[in-house]
C-alpha cells in the first residue's frame, strides 16, 4: 500500500494536517485529519513508498523504542485511520 500521491502534509496553526476533500457532485464533507508527532513521521517516511504494516511497526520500534506488539497496534490504527479517509492505495 502507499499513500495517495494528491494528498500532502501541511502544517496549520501548529498542526499537522491532512486536508481531504469530500467527492465533487456529492454531500461529501471536505475532511481535515490531524496527525499527532509519530504520526507525522510515518507520514513522511512512507509518503513516497510502499510500506506494509510490519515496515510502520518496524519504524515505530526503530524511532521510539515501543515494543513490538504496542507497535504492530500502533501501526495497524495508523493505517486503518488513513485508509477510512481514502488516503491509502493498494
Amino acid at each position: 500500500m502507499r499513500i495517495r500521491r494528491e494528498y500532502t502534509l501541511r502544517e496549520m496553526a501548529g498542526e499537522h494536517v491532512v486536508v481531504v476533500p469530500g467527492a465533487v457532485g456529492t454531500a461529501a464533507p471536505t475532511r481535515i485529519v490531524s496527525l499527532n508527532a509519530s504520526a507525522s513521521l510515518l507520514w513522511e517516511l512512507f509518503r513516497e513508498r510502499e510500506f506494509s504494516p510490519d515496515d510502520v511497526a518496524d519504524a515505530l520500534v526503530t524511532h521510539y523504542e515501543v515494543c513490538p506488539d504496542v507497535a504492530r497496534n500502533d501501526a495497524r490504527s495508523w493505517i486503518e485511520r488513513l485508509a477510512a479517509c481514502g488516503i491509502l492505495e493498494e
